[in-house]
C-alpha cells in the first residue's frame, strides 16, 4: 500500500504514529509511508529521524480566537497545498493521528476521494476528529465514551499503537542499578512527562523529603528544564534518586507504582503494562481531557485520580503509603488497567487499513 500518515503538535500524536508506521513496514516491507504535519513543530525534526519521508505544511488553529479569519486563510492555502501533494502520491488510504494540521490533509483527501481513516486517543474528542468524523470512511478510538462524540456505524474501540509496545515487553527489575538502587525493593517512580512541570515540582519538594528513608525505592524525574532548580533544594538518599530524564516506558513497566501526568499515550502505555498509577491531571490542557481520560480509568479502578490541587504533603504521601504497602491493591489496580488495554491495537488497526483500502 502507498500510505499517508497525518499528525502532529505533541510526542502524544506524533508516537502512535510513528509506532503504527513501524508495524506497517514488518506487515509488509514494500508499504510506502509519507508522514504530513507541521513544518515547525516536533514532528518537522522526529519523524525524519526515524528514516520516513516527510513534508511540512503551515496549518493553523480553525478556532482560534486571535484571527478565524487569517486561520481560515492559512487552512485553506494548506488545503490546496495537500491536494496537490495527494494527487502527486496517489495513496491508498490517508490516516490522521490528531492534531490540527490533519485537517487539511484529510479534506483534501476526502475531495480526491481517497479512503480516511482518524484516530482519536482521548475519552473526549478534540474539535478537529469532532469535524472530520463527519467526512471520514472510519474512525479508530481508545474510550467506549468517544464513541458518543461520532457515527456509531463507522466507529471501532481498536485502542492506541503505543499499546502493542506491550507484547515485547520483558521485567528486568536490574535495570535499577543505574540508579544505584536496591532492586529487591518496590519503586516508585513520578514523572510528569519529558519536559517535567514546574508547578508539579514546587508542590513535590516537600512530599519527597517525607518519602526519605521510606522502605521502597523513589526515582523522581524532573525535566530537562527543571533539574538544576530541583536538585538544589533538595538532596538525594539511598532511596531517592533524581534524574533529568528517563527511557520512560522501560522504567514504569518494572515500577510497582507510578505518579504521572494523565497524557493519553502514557495512560495507554500504563494500562498495556498493567502499571498502577496515580494520574494528576494537567489542569492547563485543553478541554480538561488528561482529567476525562483519568476519571475513565479511576472509575474502573485502572487508576488513582488525584488532582494538582490536592498535591500536598500529607495527603499524598498517605495515599503512596497506602498503595506501596498493599499488594493486594496494587494487584487489582494492574488487572483493572489489563482489562482497559487493547495490547494487539496497531496489528487491529494495521488490518483496518488494508480493509477499507481494499488491500486485504
Amino acid at each position: 500500500m502507498k500510505i499517508v500518515i497525518t499528525t502532529g503538535g505533541t510526542g502524544g500524536h506524533i508516537y502512535p504514529a510513528t509506532t503504527l508506521a513501524d508495524k506497517l513496514i514488518i506487515d509488509d516491507k514494500n508499504n510506502e509511508i509519507l508522514f504530513i504535519g507541521n513544518y515547525d513543530r516536533m514532528e518537522s525534526t522526529e519523524i525524519p529521524k526515524l528514516g520516513y519521508r516527510f513534508i511540512g505544511i503551515k496549518a493553523a488553529k480553525f478556532n482560534s480566537s486571535k484571527s478565524k479569519l487569517n486561520s481560515i486563510k492559512i487552512l485553506y492555502k494548506a488545503y490546496k497545498e495537500c491536494l496537490h501533494i495527494l494527487e502527486d502520491y496517489e495513496p491508498d488510504i490517508v490516516i490522521g493521528f490528531g492534531g490540527y494540521v490533519t485537517v487539511p490533509v484529510i479534506m483534501a483527501a476526502v475531495k480526491l476521494k481517497i479512503k480516511t481513516i482518524i484516530h482519536e486517543q482521548n475519552s473526549l474528542p478534540g474539535l478537529a476528529n469532532r469535524v472530520l468524523g463527519h467526512f471520514v470512511d472510519k474512525i479508530v478510538v481508545c474510550y467506549e465514551s468517544a464513541k458518543e462524540a461520532f457515527n456509531k456505524k463507522k466507529t471501532l474501540i481498536l485502542g492506541n499503537p503505543r499499546e502493542s509496545t506491550a507484547l515485547n515487553f520483558v521485567k528486568d527489575p536490574s535495570i535499577f542499578k543505574q540508579f544505584g538502587l536496591d532492586c529487591s525493593k518496590k519503586t516508585l517512580l513520578i514523572v510528569m512527562g519529558s519536559l517535567g512541570s514546574v508547578s508539579v515540582n514546587e508542590k513535590m519538594m516537600g512530599i519527597l523529603e517525607g518519602l526519605k528513608n521510606k522502605d521502597f525505592n523513589i526515582i523522581y524525574v524532573t525535566g530537562r528544564n527543571n533539574y538544576q532548580k530541583v536538585i538544589e533544594n533538595i538532596s538525594e538518599s539511598s532511596n531517592l534518586k533524581i534524574v533529568d530524564y528517563i527511557d520512560q516506558l522501560n522504567i514504569a513497566g518494572n515500577c510497582a507504582l507510578v505518579i504521572s501526568r494523565g497524557g493519553a499515550t502514557s495512560a495507554r502505555e500504563y494500562m498495556a503494562l498493567g502499571i498502577p498509577t496515580i494520574i494528576v491531571p494537567s489542569p492547563y490542557v485543553p478541554n480538561n481531557h488528561q482529567y476525562i481520560n483519568a476519571k475513565e480509568m479511576f472509575d474502573r479502578k485502572a487508576a488513582y485520580l488525584l488532582e494538582e490541587k490536592d498535591l500536598n504533603v500529607n495527603n499524598t504521601i498517605s495515599i503512596i503509603d497506602e498503595l506501596m504497602n498493599d499488594d493486594e491493591k496494587l494487584k487489582q489496580m494492574s488487572n483493572a488497567a489489563k482489562k482497559m488495554s487493547y495490547p494487539n491495537a496497531a496489528y487491529d488497526i494495521v488490518n483496518l487499513m488494508k480493509e477499507v483500502a481494499g488491500k486485504n
